[in-house]
């Protein structure tokens, strides 16, 4: 349980100090999925679930940007999503590893 607590500890004050570039990164996802939205005729929602899906790489297909400007868009916001993930992911074995050592040092 200490390894939990430490860990949660360690995540979330590296979250806070990277918290400007996640959110930017977010406001970016969101951003683009509206514009593509917008150019689909999608409702706002539809938009900003469809980025997300497609920023977390699952695509589930409902959604499908038909023109050629969203699907470009559309290849921005995977990347966009994929530094976003790349960045969590590295906060999240920085805080094991931290978390580790506190514990069996």
């Amino acid at each position: 349980m200490e390894f939990t607590f430490k860990y949660l500890f360690y995540f979330f004050k590296y979250v806070g100090l990277v918290w400007p570039l996640l959110a930017s990164l977010a406001v970016i996802i969101i951003v683009l999925g509206l514009v593509v939205g917008r150019l689909e005729s999608w409702s706002r929602f539809d938009s900003i679930y469809w980025a997300f899906i497609t920023a977390i790489t699952v695509g589930y297909g409902d959604f499908r940007p038909q023109q050629r400007l969203p699907r470009i868009l559309s290849i921005v916001i995977a990347l966009v999503g994929v530094t976003l993930t790349g960045i969590l992911v590295a906060l999240a074995v920085n805080a094991a590893s931290l978390a580790f050592k506190d514990v069996h040092v």
